[in-house]
């Protein structure tokens, strides 16, 4: 009876590194509050996080070692109830230029980290990742909306010569007027014909003459809210799949609320900034009158804006957009001939007929790209009767100008956007340009970690389900195999180690079902030393030598073993490759699991009973029951 050596050595090294890898799950995670730039290009000083501690300090709330690296501030908190004052305390004080997010620190020693060693991330309904709720500004739907429509109305009116003397928005349509009676019912049947399908059109009088006002039919109301809604959740989904989060959760609440639950978020300000900003673009050519200009209000057909920063240098633009960001089919960030930051744009169809027809005769004249993006200002009020501070959310708009360029040739489906700040902005706006442009602007009205005082009770269940199954299996094991039911006790230790330690490795997120997948694997693991542990049995029966029958039994065993571990990995595979959410995670869990059951039962167990028995010379015993 031979073991090769290799293997006591291929046992000792997988081994070594699973306890390492899976050792940072002792060590549980603490609530936190992470302070970031309100742009991707802002850059924090250790100031910051002097500025946060003093401000916690002088609120009364305790903390413990803040930190600044990777240009964002952590502060560690005792409590959830801690981190959640803190975070209110942090945001009315230290103002809209940062972002303040819920975060869950690691405590894993600092000689784990510098070996690449992290804890395995848990799913929500256990504990990790965060919970927002988006509102969806549906006013700027509409107005969004209305804007392309009086477009497509100025268009119409154009084309069958009719003069209009003024045009104004209301709040679910917009009013023409006219010089006279007769241009505006010329006006009525040219207009019903192209928009009669989404507007009513009513014609009256008022103080400045003939009117027609369009109002948006309730169905079209309708499909607009739902249109904004959908839309923003497909470009959720899109941005989260940037981000690289695993299993998570993107559903509309309500009309008009869209809840994200990402678990295993390490960076949940990042994942905050990202998810909430609004951004858009529009090309714009750059107005004749611009060179002239100095300020005060912008000639007919124009606007001003800033160039850059916001208090940069105002530049004229004309008023009609060549082209926005829904245009935008690709966009991937990276660097010029000089090494500045660049993003490369990719147009779909309209959208590059658009910009070949704007640019035909427009070579050597100027273009520039606005980068539009909307916000939510953030002040707390006291309350006079009962003191509590009151929150207050004031949606804003910051419009600048990005980039100006000469138009050297007749432009395409395909250019590139240069000038920018940083290789951080040129990543984060190809993020969003990729990603989709959100159909109307939403805020954060609630955020919330979710953590063990929410899933303490499914984490609770969960390892006493583990702990009841292996305790099953252990005593059975050793009440119909005794020795050889110890050994193959220890090998399902072994296999459980080095299951959470490639979990931890490959970052997988742990679930609720992923533990059922735990549960389910340590009785297969078992189910194939009971295999092996039967043949010998029967090899014994059969007068074979107890040495011989070892050999046998692992021999013979083998196949059937494997042909049923097999299968059982097809379907996990299947699961994968069809579930979602829950289903991947025990899809992963039992994929992993009949891996590492395979290599204990047959490799791990033989290598103990060999050094059990195998050295003996005289054996003519087995403890097998």
């Amino acid at each position: 009876m031979h073991y090769p050596a290799w293997k006591y050595i291929l046992i000792a090294v997988v081994l070594a590194i699973s306890g390492i890898y899976a050792l940072p799950n002792l060590y549980p995670d603490e609530p936190a509050v992470q302070i970031t730039g309100a742009t991707a290009g802002t850059q924090l000083s250790a100031d910051v996080l002097t500025q946060a501690e003093s401000l916690l300090t002088k609120a009364g709330l305790s903390y413990h070692n803040g930190s600044f690296e990777n240009n964002s501030v952590l502060v560690r908190l005792p409590n959830a109830e801690e981190q959640l004052k803190a975070q209110e305390v942090l945001r009315r004080d230290l103002g809209d230029q940062y972002v303040i997010a819920l975060n869950l620190a690691q405590t894993t020693p600092q000689w784990l980290k510098n070996l690449g060693a992290k804890p395995m991330k848990l799913g929500l309904d256990l504990r990790g990742g965060v919970r927002f709720v988006l509102e969806v500004d549906m006013a700027k739907a509409l107005e969004q909306r209305l804007a392309t429509a009086s477009q497509d109305a100025r268009r119409v009116l154009r084309s069958e010569q009719i003069p209009v003397q003024s045009m104004r928005t209301t709040n679910d349509g917009m009013v023409l007027t006219f010089e006279n009676n007769d241009n505006r019912n010329r006006a009525q049947t040219a207009l019903q014909k192209q928009l009669g399908a989404d507007f009513t059109l009513r014609p009256f009088a008022d103080s400045e003459g003939a009117a027609l006002q369009l109002a948006y039919t309730e169905a079209k109301l309708q499909e607009i809210n739902e249109y904004a809604v959908g839309q923003n959740l497909t470009t959720l989904r899109n941005r989260i799949n940037e981000l690289g989060v695993a299993e998570a959760l993107v559903q509309s609440q309500g009309s008009n609320r869209i809840v994200v639950e990402l678990p295993g978020v390490q960076d949940t300000a990042e994942a905050k900034r990202v998810l909430g900003r609004t951004a858009n673009l529009e090309f714009r050519m750059v107005s004749e009158a611009d060179a002239t200009y100095s300020g005060g209000i912008p000639p007919a057909g124009s606007e001003a804006f800033p160039f850059g920063t916001l208090d940069g240098q105002p530049m004229l633009l004309n008023r009609q957009a060549i082209i926005t960001g829904e245009r935008v089919q690709g966009a991937q960030s990276g660097l010029d001939e000089n090494g500045r930051p660049q993003v490369a744009i990719t147009l779909d169809t309209n959208g590059g007929r658009l910009m070949q027809n704007a640019t035909r005769t427009a070579v050597g004249k100027q273009m520039a790209v606005l980068f539009i993006e909307n916000k939510q200002r953030v002040s707390f009020k006291e309350d006079a009767n009962t003191g509590k501070l009151i929150e207050t959310r004031t949606p804003y708009t910051e419009t600048r100008i990005i980039n100006r360029a000469t138009i050297q040739a007749v432009l395409g489906s395909q250019f590139v956007i240069t000038g920018l700040d940083s290789e951080a902005d040129a990543a984060e706006l190809a993020l969003l340009l990729r990603s989709g442009a959100l159909a109307a602007p939403m805020y954060f009205v609630e955020e919330r970690t979710i953590g063990p005082s929410l899933g303490q009770d499914n984490i609770d269940k969960g390892l006493f389900s583990t702990q009841i199954g292996y305790l099953l299996v252990f005593l059975w094991m050793i009440v119909f195999y005794r020795a050889f039911g110890v050994i193959a006790n220890i090998a399902l230790a072994f296999n459980v180690v080095i299951m959470v330690a490639i979990m931890s490795i490959l970052g997988s997120s742990l679930t609720l079902p992923g533990i059922a997948g735990i549960v389910l694997t340590i009785g297969m693991a078992v189910d194939a030393n009971v295999l092996i542990f039967e043949r010998i049995r029967e090899e014994l029966a059969n007068g074979v030598r107890p040495k011989s029958a070892i050999v046998a039994g692992f021999d013979r065993a083998f196949s059937s073993i494997f042909d049923a571990n097999i299968t059982t990995l097809l379907v996990a595979f299947i699961l994968f490759a069809i579930g979602t959410g829950p289903i991947k995670g025990f899809a992963i869990t039992l994929a992993i699991g009949i891996v590492s059951s395979l290599f204990t039962a047959i490799i791990v167990t033989r290598a103990m009973i060999q050094l059990c028995y195998g050295y003996r010379k005289n054996l003519t015993k087995l403890s097998i029951g």
